[in-house]
């Protein structure tokens, strides 16, 4: 089933019958009005008419969404999410027709509807022309929005240029909200992005403030040199999170120093390979 249908289905499960009557009704009349109208109207109605509950897919129904969509992860998704989204795919499929609807709704909708619009990113046709809207959800300064489009979205992983990827992942640490929620971050880490979070990490260091353990996440594969210096760091005078974050970085390290400072930990070195540690864990761990 397409991304559209799975949506209708879901909602058709959850939603009381004259609900879901009201979502099928407008989206017929979407999908064949010629103009926008009848699009903004339903989009409009949706919370009144769907309500807020969560979708709460079942583990049968993420398999299916990721089947449909590979990457796609609708587990945080509400109904009203998900039925402005099903009214969005409803409309065209024509990209740049989309597109424009999607700059019009932003243009005016509260932070519910953005979190919806970028939720998703990752099912609208041509996606291309919707990386200027996704940027522009990451320059949000409300961290619900910024979170739709960082966080269980495929999308950036697949379209962002390297220096957007590695914004959004630094911004993410400065708005404090979580790395491993981050679609497709072991696969986008690279050198430049290790060197940002590195400096990043000194600043806060110099200030004496906190650094999450997840930074180091980033900086592991490429740890060599002087970049050896901040993990020795970690493992001496760090808390039992980050000494933790160290060894579970290290053990995807390339360098031959590298991997002997993690076996000169023998605990934690044994901790990582044997799967015991995890980002996930460490996620929202005191740094």
């Amino acid at each position: 089933m397409t991304p559209s249908e799975l949506l209708g289905r879901w909602l058709a499960d959850r939603l009381p019958p004259e609900s879901a009557a009201w979502l099928e009704t407008v989206a017929g009349r979407v999908r064949s009005a010629a103009g926008d109208r009848d699009l903004y109207l339903a989009i409009g109605e949706v919370s009144r008419r769907v309500g807020r509950e969560p979708l709460a897919l079942t583990a049968a129904e993420l398999r299916a969404a990721d089947q449909s969509r590979p990457g796609w992860d609708p587990r945080d998704w509400t109904r009203d999410q998900a039925a402005r989204v099903r009214l969005l795919l409803a409309g065209t499929t024509d990209g740049d027709v989309l597109s424009r609807r999607l700059d019009t709704l932003c243009s005016a909708a509260d932070v519910g509807e953005l979190v919806a619009f970028y939720r998703g990113l990752p099912l609208y046709r041509d996606p291309g022309s919707h990386v200027l809207r996704a940027a522009e959800g990451v320059r949000s300064n409300m961290r619900l929005v910024f979170e739709a489009v960082a966080h269980r979205n495929p999308y950036p992983a697949e379209q962002f240029a390297e220096t957007a990827w590695n914004q959004m992942v630094l911004k993410a640490l400065f708005v404090g909200t979580r790395l491993d929620l981050i679609a497709g971050l072991d696969g986008r880490a690279n050198p430049a992005l290790a060197r940002m979070l590195r400096d990043y990490a000194h600043e806060r260091w110099a200030a004496s403030r906190p650094v999450s353990p997840e930074l180091w996440r980033c900086v592991g594969p490429f740890a060599a040199g002087a970049a050896l210096d901040d993990f020795r760091r970690l493992f001496e005078r760090g808390s039992d999170a980050e000494r933790k974050a160290a060894a579970l970085a290290l053990a995807g390290a390339k360098d031959e120093d590298a991997r002997r400072l993690l076996e000169s930990h023998a605990e934690l070195a044994a901790a990582a390979r044997a799967g015991r540690l995890e980002w996930e864990l460490l996620a929202t761990a005191g740094g």
